[in-house]
Order: C-alpha cells, then sequence, then structure tokens
C-alpha cells in the first residue's frame, strides 16, 4: 500500500507529497520528467529503492505541478515557481534543513534551491542531470549526441501512453510487459500536452550560472547511459566547488532499473558516510523460472488492449497455482514469473499446472527449475542458482518443464517421470549439465487413494 498523501498548497497549486520512514535527516526527492506518487508503489523496483532510501532519512517525495496527483496547470511555470514548489512541501513536513536528491529533469530545480536557499540545504546529489537542455550542439557539453538523444525522446512523444519511453530511460527493462505497465505510468503521470510541453522545456533550462554559487556538499551520480552523455555529469562537477562526481555502470537513465541497490548505496554513503550491506540469508530452495513462448508475436497480432488482458489472466492463472503448491513469488520476468518452493517436487507440479492451465487460453509456456543454495536479500533472491534456473528455463521448448540432474534426483519416488535431455552448456555456468523434460507427473500420494481403495472402487470387468 502506498503512503498516506497529502496536499501542500504553492501559490494556487495544490502539490501532492508523502513521507516515509524515520531517519536522522531529511530528505527530498526531487522527481524527474512525470512521476505519480501512488502508482510509482505498484513497481517493485520502483518501491524497493524508495524503500532503501527511507532506511537512513526521513523521505519526502513530490509530485511536481502539472503532473501525477498535484494539480493540473496549463502549462508548466518558470523554473523558479517550481523550485519554489520544494519549499512549499518541506513547510507542512516539518522540515526544516534537508538534503535534495534532483533527478534528471528535477537538477536544475534542486541547483537553484540550493543556491537560493543554502540554510535549508544540507547537501546535493544530482543524479542523471544536466546543467543545461540547449540544443545547440556548439554550446552544450555533450554536443550533437545531446541533440540525437533529445529528439529521440521527443519521438516517442508521438505515442505517449504506449511506453515507448521506456526503452530510451530503462533499456534493460524494456520488455513487451514493462512497456505497457511504462504506459499506464505515462497516461496517469501528464497528460499528452503536459508532457510535450515539460519536454521542450528541458531544452530552455540553463543553470549553469549557478553552478559555482553552490555551497554544500555535492554528489553528481550517473551512469554509462545514453540519454544524459556523461559529459553533462563530468561539466556539473567541474563547476561546483568540492563536488564529487561517481559514474556507475548500466545503461539506464532511472536509477529504480539495472543495479538499483548499487545506486542507492552511493547515495547511503555520501550522505551517512556508510553504506549498510543488506541482510542476507543463504538457504536451499527450488528455483522456477517460467515464460511464455512467442509473447512477441502474440502480442503484435491480438494488440495492446487484448494482450493485455490475456496477459493478465495468465497471471491470475499463474499466481493461483503458486499458492496451492506453496511457492513464493519473487518478481515477474518479462512475460513469465520468477518463483522458488520449499520442495522441487512441489515446484515440477506447479509449473506442470501452470501450463495446462494456460494452454486453455491459447498460449504455450516453458519452465525451467533448479534447486541450490540462494542468498535472499529482503523480497529478492541471488546466486549461481538462480542463474541456472533461468538457463534451464531458456533451453525449454513449448509446453515443456525441463529441470537439471539435481532436481530429479531429489524427488526420486514421487511418481514423476523424466525424459533425457542430454549433456548441455549453460550460458555463463561453468561445465556441462544433465538436463531432464518432465514427462508425467503423478499426484502427490496425500492425494492418492490407497491402493485397496482404488481397487474396491475399480469397475469390476464383465
Amino acid at each position: 500500500m502506498p503512503p498516506q498523501t497529502r496536499y501542500a498548497r504553492s501559490g494556487e497549486v495544490n502539490i501532492a507529497y508523502q513521507v516515509v520512514g524515520d531517519g536522522p535527516f531529511d530528505l527530498v526527492f526531487v522527481p524527474g520528467f512525470v512521476s505519480h506518487m501512488d502508482l510509482q508503489w505498484a513497481d517493485p523496483r520502483i518501491a524497493r529503492f524508495l524503500e532503501k532510501l527511507a532506511s537512513f532519512s526521513r523521505l519526502i517525495m513530490f509530485d511536481k505541478r502539472g503532473t501525477g496527483l498535484s494539480d493540473p496547470v496549463a502549462s508548466p511555470a518558470p523554473l523558479e515557481d517550481r523550485m519554489d514548489d520544494v519549499r512549499a512541501v518541506m513547510d507542512p513536513a516539518g522540515s526544516q534543513r534537508a538534503a535534495l536528491l534532483g533527478l534528471s529533469e528535477g537538477g536544475p530545480m534542486s541547483v537553484m534551491f540550493a543556491t537560493t536557499y543554502p540554510e535549508r540545504t544540507r547537501a546535493l546529489i544530482l543524479c542523471g542531470t544536466f546543467a543545461t537542455g540547449t540544443l545547440d550542439p556548439e554550446d552544450h557539453p555533450a554536443g550533437q549526441r545531446w541533440v540525437e538523444e533529445f529528439q529521440r525522446v521527443q519521438g516517442t512523444l508521438e505515442h505517449w501512453g504506449e511506453g515507448y519511453t521506456l526503452g530510451i530511460f530503462a533499456p534493460s527493462a524494456d520488455s513487451e510487459r514493462d512497456r505497457i505497465g511504462r504506459g499506464v505510468f505515462e497516461r496517469s503521470a501528464a497528460s499528452p500536452h503536459m508532457a510535450r510541453t515539460l519536454i521542450e522545456m528541458v531544452a530552455q533550462t540553463d543553470v549553469r550560472d549557478l553552478l559555482p554559487s553552490v555551497r554544500v556538499p555535492t554528489l553528481v551520480l550517473h551512469r554509462g547511459e545514453e540519454f544524459i552523455p556523461v559529459e553533462g555529469a563530468r561539466y556539473m562537477a567541474e563547476r561546483i566547488p568540492g563536488a564529487r562526481l561517481v559514474v556507475l555502470p548500466g545503461r539506464d537513465h532511472i536509477p529504480f532499473y539495472g543495479d538499483a541497490d548499487g545506486y542507492a548505496e552511493e547515495i547511503e554513503e555520501f550522505l551517512t558516510g556508510a553504506r549498510h550491506a543488506p541482510v542476507s540469508d543463504r538457504v536451499l530452495t527450488t528455483v522456477m523460472f517460467t515464460d511464455i513462448v512467442g509473447s512477441t508475436e502474440r502480442a503484435a497480432a491480438l494488440g495492446d488492449a487484448r494482450w493485455r488482458e490475456l496477459v493478465g489472466r495468465h497471471d491470475e492463472l499463474t499466481r493461483a497455482e503458486l499458492e496451492r503448491h506453496r511457492g513464493r513469488e519473487i518478481k515477474t520476468m518479462g512475460d513469465g514469473f520468477l518463483a522458488t518452493f520449499d520442495g522441487p517436487a512441489r515446484g515440477i507440479r506447479c509449473a506442470r499446472a501452470i501450463a495446462d492451465k494456460v494452454r486453455a487460453l491459447n498460449l504455450e509456456l516453458r519452465a525451467g527449475l533448479h534447486t541450490g543454495e540462494c542468498e535472499l536479500i529482503g523480497e529478492d533472491i541471488r546466486g549461481m542458482a538462480v542463474n541456472i534456473a533461468a538457463r534451464v528455463g531458456a533451453i525449454a521448448g513449448a509446453d515443456e518443464v525441463v529441470v537439471s540432474s539435481t532436481v530429479k534426483d531429489l524427488v526420486v519416488g514421487s511418481g514423476i517421470c523424466f525424459v533425457e535431455r542430454g549433456r548441455q552448456q549453460l550460458k555463463g555456468v561453468p561445465g556441462e549439465w544433465q538436463l531432464f523434460s518432465v514427462d508425467q507427473v503423478e499426484a502427490p500420494a496425500s492425494n492418492r487413494l490407497p491402493l485397496e481403495t482404488r481397487e474396491r472402487l475399480a469397475p469390476t470387468k464383465s
């Protein structure tokens, strides 16, 4: 459930904001292009990132005017007025002094606030942002590259609400399923007119003259992304007195995707002086990956609306079988699921049941399972066992459940029969692995009648 949304008055405009966490200092998250206070909690990746920030701070978030849950406006206000929305949110939240985290388009706003209200600014973190959006290649730190990336974003606006910004802002998550979710987010976060106006305002933004006046500790955090070239980050770090530049690996502009934990840990270390590794446990578990076969072709043939409805039904059936077989959903992966089981036989039966159920939807499923030691980190899992299960699943064909020899050996006596799939090389996994395809699955013994009862009830031969 999302935290309570409140409203702050900024002139004649109501600004939606939320407060999460009870850390020793305040951190104001100044959002990028568009945001939506409630919908952000529906995406586990965004929620995990925000919860990480709230674990070491009192996190204050808001939707800019004209976006998300804040008041609609005819057109975005000047940078000075939008910057004052930060102060308007801090006051009712009871924040006298806060660190500012400016993401993307929120970076220039944060720079202006830090120079206008230095007494209220504890520190400044500039994430994947810029000092100028000028489209004059001879006047921009990244030159023609920035102009070309800006034009790419403008092109996606012709299809606003269809999720195509994801391919630019988070290419690692640009699957059909994620694109559908991104489309919902886009439509809810801003109208097509507001989205286009906000992008056009980026080209008019320029706070380069303010950079030497920043007098608070500053971290410039960037990835090796394409959308906002790293030259812009270096430009800011060189001109803000004492600023520290950290360039992280990855292609995603939005920090919630890719190595989001590493991104959040850099912010934590900068603000607290230390990073706290997440508490982890290692357990033996059975890992299952499922995937819809030919999902891209089916989505193209059905269209977005019908495909979204079909995937939703697939998800309902999958979750019902996970509950019935005591599986734990970890996350959705493209058009499939990653789940764990406390027993390999239950995992196999669940995978087979899901494949049988979704066949009624005219869908074909493939699944892969492996049992091994995994590292539990919060609600997520890591480890070689996860990688092996993913590779095994990739080898499976349509309507096939493939398992490693480890799984096969652990279910002896369960009534599950297998067919050899031979020894296989698994990408990124050392050595060769003997794999097996599930051929027949009997009901578990607890669901079968005793032999004498079955014989008594069997029809007699005439």
